[in-house]
């Protein structure tokens, strides 16, 4: 039996309120039904579950719906290939009342972490992890048996849709797809010494090293050391010292001279180091010249020659919501959660004014939403009836998740984060089974309840850190 969980949201101001509503009440057109059960779609035309979006979108969405939460994690499990490798995404066949499980490319690989935390939201469910530790070892062994065509200690990409970067300048002449286990041999890009894929290995070794313990199968600090190996190859072989930031190479060995966001990512993934993210977020992360434009969060940096402020589905510029989504994972690994409260005050600014418009893209400049059609992601038309894509899952996921994150409740690897933004009066409450956690806020001080009893009274612009039980771990600044 599966913990009920469900979030109510109450803020004074309106504005922020109807933003929290439409992204409850369109995330709900998003839960579809999968061979007969229930899962989280990433939406806005995109109507498969994505290794790219879907494990992570889902374990967000545990806070609401841990049906779907869990079943985003088990079919990704579930369909893996008996040589480790997983799909890229997993469509319906609903005449059949099955599924098909897709293997022409990676897609990304949010899966590690939010599994692993999946494993918290289920009470510590010893067998689910099992299966996870068991998915990620697999899924570890076929990147390094068949992503290292060199032999150089430096895993690629061998597609486009490897990386998740539709229509990315930087792969060039990079076949979209790839179905096969060697690499193109016609393209002049790829194979491509990646960060993304190098990070896969890093947060698989990571998150097996963090099982371990849990199991205590005595295999911890094997994987702690074969994670640490594939961050310094990483370091090696990408990281350039005198730019701060890391740059694939291409087939020849050639760096691609191209600053991208994919350094952000290996932040999500937990790849670099302390320094390595010190120095990528204060030098590029917050440069207003390439990374913090009016909107944020660029895929590629504003003064690349590479960028390209394309409306359609193109990661070589504009603000994407799966970016902003990943984004605070990433940041909080490093310790930068004032960060993360600024980028949700943008985020909520830019929907709103918008028009509450839930798309995958934002112009970094004006703010105008990226209105296109869900089924061709191409440009809608001036003067077009048609409705477009407004119920994008990683930014209704986005929007969600950082209220929850400034002025609410959120459950991380068994604690629970009050988060007491400043500003506002409200109050936010999680039902997680049993137990419900409460914050009432007047914007200056708030109010800390644990089933009803009331644990703390503190000044906002902090995050108290508690156990299960609301027993006090530790502070956290989040505002600055």
């Amino acid at each position: 039996m599966l913990p009920l969980t469900k979030v109510s949201f109450h803020i004074k101001n309106k504005k922020i309120q109807r933003l929290y509503d439409l992204a409850e009440e369109k995330c709900k057109l998003n839960v579809n039904c999968f061979a007969g059960r229930k899962v989280l779609v990433e939406g806005g035309g995109y109507v498969k579950i994505w290794l790219e979006t879907q494990p992570m979108g889902g374990e967000m969405y545990a806070k609401r719906d841990m049906e779907a939460a869990l079943n985003n994690q088990l079919f990704f499990m579930e369909t893996q290939r008996t040589d480790g490798r997983l799909p890229g995404s997993i469509e319906n066949k609903p005449e059949t009342n099955s599924v098909e499980a897709q293997f022409n490319k990676f897609q990304g690989f949010c899966f590690p972490w939010p599994a692993l935390n999946m494993y918290y939201w289920l009470n510590e469910d010893k067998e689910y992890l099992k299966k996870v530790y068991e998915t990620l070892k697999a899924f570890d062994a076929y990147l390094w048996k068949t992503r290292d065509s060199n032999h150089d200690g430096c895993l690629e990409s061998f597609c486009v849709y490897d990386t998740g970067e539709d229509n990315a300048v930087r792969y060039g002449d990079a076949p979209v797809y790839c179905t096969e286990d060697d690499p193109p041999s016609d393209s002049h890009v790829v194979p491509m010494a990646s960060m993304d894929i190098m990070s896969f290995s890093y947060s698989a070794r990571d998150t097996l090293s963090v099982i371990s313990g849990i199991l205590e199968n005595g295999k911890e600090d094997e994987w702690r050391i074969k994670a640490e190996e594939v961050k310094e190859a990483l370091k090696k072989h990408l990281w350039n010292e005198e730019k701060g930031a890391c740059y694939d190479k291409d087939k020849y060995g050639k760096v691609i001279d191209v600053l991208v966001h994919n350094n952000l990512r290996c932040m999500y993934w937990g790849s670099f180091s302390k320094e390595m993210a010190d120095r990528f977020v204060k030098e590029h992360l917050l440069n207003e010249d390439e990374f913090w434009t009016n909107v944020p969060l660029v895929s590629v940096a504003a003064n690349d020659p590479a960028f390209r402020n394309a409306i359609e589905n193109n990661w070589s510029g504009q603000a994407e919501g799966l970016t902003y989504q990943r984004a605070i994972l990433a940041l909080e690994r490093y310790g930068y959660e004032p960060i993360v409260t600024k980028l949700g005050h943008k985020l909520f600014e830019t929907v709103i004014d918008g028009g509450y418009y839930f798309t995958q893209q934002y112009d970094p400049f004006t703010g105008a939403p990226s209105r296109v059609s869900p089924v061709t992601k191409e440009p809608i038309p001036e003067g077009s009836d048609e409705e477009g894509q407004d119920a994008y899952g990683p930014t209704l996921l986005s929007v969600l998740e950082y209220m929850a994150h400034i002025w609410g409740v959120h459950m991380n690897m068994g604690e629970i984060w009050f988060s007491l933004g400043s500003g506002e009066e409200y109050e936010y409450t999680q039902v997680w089974g049993e137990n419900s956690y409460t914050i009432k806020s007047d914007g200056k001080t708030a109010e800390i309840f644990v089933n009803g009893e009331k644990k703390f009274t503190e000044n906002t612009g902090v995050r108290i850190v508690t156990d299960k039980q609301g027993n006090f771990i530790r502070k956290v600044i989040i505002e600055e």
